[in-house]
């Protein structure tokens, strides 16, 4: 355990950073409001193809509370009338404000790794991408670990062959956790590579990406659970339990995002060395 000490010291004063009390709430706060007008975009993207929305405020019903599925439903509702130009405006320039999440990241992760700010335009158009790939990560993950089997057997209710669907959902229910890693981990990865304004070592993300992945599996698959066993147990909340439970996963993601990419920043040769030089010396 005393051989551990110089890992777990130096991601105590991880830890201990300022931006770590801010960055993740910042981050989780912007990527929730980012949602909203996805949602508009979706009851677009509904209406093109003659969609019912119906499902879609199932599907916002399963996961938030009433009061809170009706005002992505509205959203919904109001991008089904077509792309305007109205929408047009009220979408990108919601996503502007989403993308603050994803600009204050940059900005950390320019501070992390002692890089030089590139112009405001500049890092304010990769911050609205960057949010378009957390946020389709994010929508993925809802779909396929947390909602995966919710869709699956709902599938296999209105399917006329029942064999060939039974089947597709075994395979289904038993690959959608490693492609889910493999998605998280291509995806995180690209994230950090983006963040910085300077190009960062391959290996350097490739060990942030890592972390990042192991843990948020491990989160989001805690959080389906709770969404499939409990979310319509609402004992000390009421209805804002499942609000509550969807804030606490976003912070849990975003504080473990921002702690991959401080993480990075540590020299695994120097911690080796320390571990070597104490194992020396309680021989």
């Amino acid at each position: 355990m005393k051989k551990l000490r110089p890992l777990v010291t130096k991601v105590i004063d991880i830890i201990k950073r300022p931006y770590m009390r801010i960055l993740p709430g910042q981050l989780a706060f912007f990527t929730l409001m980012s949602l909203i007008p996805l949602f508009a975009l979706l009851g677009s993207i509904a209406n093109y193809f003659s969609l019912s929305l119906d499902s879609i405020h199932n599907i916002t019903s399963y996961l938030l509370p009433v009061d809170l599925a009706n005002l992505f439903t509205q959203g919904s509702i109001a991008g089904a009338k077509g792309l305007n130009f109205n929408i047009l405006i009220f979408f990108f320039a919601a996503f502007i404000l989403a993308s603050n999440g994803m600009h204050s990241v940059i900005v950390t992760a320019n501070e992390i790794y002692n890089y030089k700010d590139e112009g405001f335009i500049a890092r304010r158009i990769k911050a609205i991408a960057m949010t378009f790939v957390l946020v389709a990560l994010l929508l993925f993950l809802l779909a396929v670990i947390v909602l995966g089997d919710f869709f699956a057997d709902l599938i296999y209710s209105y399917a006329k062959n029942k064999a060939l669907a039974g089947v597709l959902s075994s395979i289904f229910k038993y690959s959608k956790i490693p492609l889910s890693i493999v998605v998280i981990y291509l995806n995180v990865r690209s994230l950090y590579r983006m963040a910085p304004d300077n190009k960062t070592s391959n290996m350097v993300t490739k060990y942030a990406a890592i972390f990042t992945t192991v843990v948020w599996s491990i989160g989001t698959e805690i959080y389906a659970i709770y969404v499939k066993f409990f979310s319509n147990y609402n004992l000390f909340y009421g209805s804002v339990s499942n609000i509550l439970i969807l804030m606490i996963w976003l912070y849990f993601l975003a504080y473990i995002f921002v702690m991959g990419m401080a993480l990075s920043t540590i020299n695994p040769d120097e911690i080796i060395k320390e571990m070597d030089k104490i194992d020396k010396e309680e021989k």
